[in-house]
Formats: structure tokens, C-alpha cells, sequence
């Protein structure tokens, strides 16, 4: 039988990457980036095979595309084990951030451990409950706010589109803050509509709502990724201060995609100066480095 993960190529030297073609501002910061090392347990059943991105390797890159922050957000391939997470934040230091994943069962004590070493975030692992019935993961979400309220925390959702469409009359008066990864992964292929997307812009223009521009091939899918320009044009038009930029490195299972040139939407998406420094610096600064 044929493996039930995927094959993850190897990383791209970080100089093959393609270099802004705008100025990236200071204290730019990329929301969205994975790493993994050995000697750190996996789940059992990853996704996907090892692949070779490690922390030094994740630097070059953003060395060499002149960002300067970072916001690890915990994979799947490491469950709620967030090891490595707290040894990444620990090397790098205090300009890199994180967001976790933990148990239902996750003391208080390790959450502000957690917070202590940079954490501001829990990750909601919606693709694993998207059979659930809307009133559980109502109250599942319900449930981590109450964790993530405390500390300042955000939650942030990595949902598939579907599972975002149907919770859409619900967030739209949640009212602590929430990340929706990916553009909202309202792929069209998904069955999902323009009107779908319409409600979307709703939710972003008046709840509190970010949305993070990161992942665009994932729905684009086997479209250029000029096939989804004009969802991040609409983005930035209806709220580009709640807008926060992610690399989704080392975008699995893709290693050779160019980090560069995801970088480089932004260039067509958000052509004002001042809506990229937003995107780039001041979310991200609320976000991640305000307390």
C-alpha cells in the first residue's frame, strides 16, 4: 500500500530565495514558520516524513530577506510536545514568539511557563475536529479562550475552510481576539463561495478577527498563485490593520518553494507602503510583543 504521509523535498539554500522587491521595514516579522530538529518526539502517525529545516537553516533565510522577528508556531508533527517550541524561542531569544498546542488538561502553571518563554498564542487543530458537530467545537474554542484569556493570549485557528464558513455567525461576536490561519484556507475546490468569502471580510471588518496572509499555494492549490490575488487584494482593502503576514516555512512538503517570492505578494496585494508596515510590524507587534 502506498504511504500515508507525504514526502517533504529538501529546503532550498536560503540565497536561491528571491530578495524583496520593496523595503521591508524594520522589525518586520514573519508570524508563521515551522522548524524541525532531531531528538525531539514526533506523534505517531506524522503527516508527513522528516524534514531537513532547522532553526539555523530557518535564519539564513530570514537573514536573508531582512526580517528580523518570528512567531514559531507548533506543527502537527509534534503534537502538543512543545519542546522544541520553548528551545527555539530559548535560542533565538526574545524576538521570537510562539504559539503552542496543549492538552485539555494543561495545568496553569505550565501556561505561564509557557508564556514566560514567549508563547502568546494557542493553536487550534480544526482539520482534527472537523467532524465534530458545530456545538462542540463552539465549546471547545469557548473552553481554550478561557485559557488564553488570562495571560493575553490569542487563539488562532488552523481550520479548514469549511470548518471556518460554519463558525463564521459564531466568531463574529466572539470577543477575545482570534488568528485565522492561511486566508481562511476557503478553497475553492472545497466547494467554498465568493460569498462565503464575502462573510469572511465581514467577520475581519468589525469582530476581532485577524487573518494571517500565509499559505496562498495551499489554496490556490494546483493554480499559479496568481489565482488568489484577489483574495488578498480584498483582505487588505477591508482591514489591512488586521492583516499579519506568514512564510508557512519550510511549506510542507514543498522545501524548494520560494519563500522570496511568497514574500513578494505583498508587493501586489498590499501596494501602499503604509498597509505592508502594518502587515509586517504593527499587527504582529499587538499580537506577539506587546506583553
Amino acid at each position: 500500500m502506498p504511504p500515508k504521509f507525504a514526502y517533504t523535498l529538501p529546503m532550498r539554500a536560503a540565497e536561491t530565495n528571491t530578495l524583496p522587491r520593496y523595503r521591508i521595514p524594520a522589525n518586520s516579522c514573519d508570524t508563521h514558520f515551522h522548524v524541525f530538529e532531531p531528538g525531539y518526539p514526533a506523534v505517531s502517525n506524522p503527516q508527513y516524513t522528516f524534514p531537513d529545516a532547522t532553526i539555523d537553516a530557518y535564519l539564513r533565510v530570514t537573514d536573508w530577506l531582512g526580517i528580523s522577528r518570528m512567531v514559531l508556531v507548533q506543527p502537527t508533527y509534534y503534537g502538543t510536545d512543545n519542546s522544541l517550541l520553548l528551545d527555539t524561542m530559548h535560542k533565538i531569544g526574545p524576538r521570537c514568539r510562539g504559539v503552542a498546542r496543549i492538552e485539555d488538561d494543561t495545568t496553569d502553571e505550565e501556561l505561564d511557563r509557557f508564556h514566560e518563554a514567549g508563547v502568546r498564542a494557542l493553536r487550534l487543530d480544526l482539520f482534527a475536529r472537523a467532524k465534530w458537530p458545530i456545538e462542540d467545537l463552539i465549546g471547545y474554542i469557548r473552553a481554550m479562550a478561557a485559557r488564553t484569556r488570562p495571560r493575553g493570549w490569542h487563539l488562532q485557528f488552523y481550520s479548514p475552510g469549511v470548518v471556518v464558513r460554519n463558525l463564521l455567525p459564531f466568531l463574529a461576536d466572539l470577543e477575545d481576539t482570534f488568528v485565522i490561519d492561511h486566508m481562511g484556507y476557503m478553497k475553492a475546490a472545497d466547494g467554498l463561495t465568493d460569498a462565503d468569502f464575502g462573510t469572511l471580510l465581514e467577520v475581519l471588518k468589525g469582530g476581532n478577527c485577524y487573518i494571517k496572509l500565509s499559505g496562498p499555494y495551499r489554496v490556490a492549490g494546483d493554480k499559479p498563485l496568481s489565482a488568489v490575488e484577489h483574495l488578498g487584494r480584498a483582505l487588505v482593502q477591508a482591514r489591512p490593520d488586521r492583516l499579519i503576514w506568514g512564510s508557512d516555512w519550510p511549506h510542507l512538503p514543498n522545501g524548494r518553494r520560494d519563500t522570496g517570492e511568497l514574500l513578494n505578494l505583498l508587493e501586489d496585494w498590499a501596494p501602499d507602503e503604509a498597509d505592508r508596515r502594518q502587515i509586517l510590524v504593527e499587527a504582529p507587534r499587538r499580537l506577539f510583543y506587546s506583553h
